[in-house]
């Protein structure tokens, strides 16, 4: 194999195809970027069987051919060449030679045809959208998503398609955040549920151009997404997703309309007197015009009001801040809607529209 392309163009496949290049194996091979020249592309993969990245680059190809190449390696040596074009060319002993400008690195690579290849995905159910609309609904809904490999399911989202409307929706035993979108076109229904890792490198890869298109194609088994010249296609988490409706409820005794960005603050200057470890709610006493945040602990105290509307009764109900940090950072409205039951039930924000929807446990406490 013989090719050469700039460096730009290689650092930026590089850098996308690493994000599915597996750390903790026993298979040398994936931990490899495989590097194809064929049929006029030039195509870099990596692959770590659960997920799997292809990206192809513009280029010359003088000598067809293919190779996997140690991963970090290679992407620390192609970082620091000078930024001009750089000759990747290969030998029978499946030794590689890396020219840009006077500098020329030799490394040992392996055999392209023993890296696994990732799974032919038929394209027969797909949805298509912006990449903005996917970013965005991502980034609204990933940070409920459990860490705990016990409750598989719940480390990943679920994609649901009905109509002309997708919904993602994400748990984590302590709080729910749903999304609902508009699609162009109307679609037949599926519902799949995609490893947290999986959505967490696409919204590092994608652009976010409200112009730039991404399909999404599903099978029982796996998920692509497909957009400019990459591929990434991941295995799906296997097993029925909880019956969200039956979580949540529209009743409520108390409803609060209230500035997002002044909660928010508020919540922040609060969350100062608090460590990680520490496991303190803040309190939240609602009264006809106003809301009391205060939060007591090891370090102090501190206590702030602000100004609210509100319909039905007094509550006082105790939170954990970083949750409700975690959803007011990802609201673009200026002004929220807050219903509320007790101290003892979930709280809900969610806009009119229906757009969004956040649960969020509240937390015990003694005042």
């Amino acid at each position: 194999m013989k090719i050469i392309c700039t460096k730009s163009n290689l650092v930026h496949a590089v850098s996308i195809v690493s994000k599915a290049v597996s750390n903790n194996t026993t298979l040398p091979i994936l931990k490899c970027i495989l590097i194809e020249a064929v049929a006029g592309n030039i195509r870099l993969t990596a692959n770590d069987m659960e997920l799997g990245i292809e990206t192809t680059i513009d280029g010359h190809i003088d000598a067809p051919g293919k190779i996997a190449i140690e991963a970090k390696l290679f992407s620390e040596i192609v970082r620091k060449l000078p930024d001009n074009d750089v000759m990747i060319e290969t030998d029978d002993q499946y030794k590689a030679t890396i020219t840009c400008e006077k500098a020329c690195f030799q490394i040992m690579g392996q055999e392209g045809e023993e890296f696994p290849s990732l799974p032919e995905i038929e394209k027969n159910q797909s949805i298509t959208l912006s990449q903005f609309s996917l970013k965005e609904v991502i980034r609204q809904t990933i940070f409920s998503i459990s860490d705990n490999e016990n409750t598989k399911l719940m480390t990943g989202e679920l994609f649901e398609v009905k109509d002309d409307q997708l919904s993602v929706v994400s748990l984590d035993g302590h709080r729910i955040s749903i999304r609902h979108i508009e699609l162009k076109d109307h679609y037949d229904p599926f519902k799949v549920v995609v490893p947290g890792k999986t959505l967490q490198e696409i919204v590092k890869i994608i652009s976010g151009e409200m112009d730039e298109n991404v399909s999404i194609y599903v099978t029982s088994k796996h998920i692509l997404f497909e957009f400019d010249n990459t591929r990434v296609v991941s295995r799906l988490l296997e097993g029925e997703y909880y019956k969200i409706s039956q979580m949540l409820s529209s009743d409520y005794e108390t409803k609060i309309i209230i500035n997002k960005k002044e909660f928010l603050n508020c919540i922040d200057r609060a969350s100062l007197l608090i460590r990680e470890s520490d496991k303190k709610p803040i309190i939240i006493n609602i009264t006809d015009h106003s809301l009391k945040l205060n939060i007591n602990s090891f370090f102090g105290s501190m206590e702030e009001e602000i100004l609210i509307q509100k319909e039905g009764r007094d509550l006082l109900i105790g939170f954990n801040p970083k949750f409700l940090m975690d959803v007011l950072r990802v609201i673009d409205d200026e002004e929220i809607n807050i219903y509320l039951v007790n101290p003892k039930a979930p709280c809900y924000i969610k806009d009119d529209a229906g757009t969004y929807n956040y649960l969020i446990l509240p937390v015990n406490f003694n005042h």
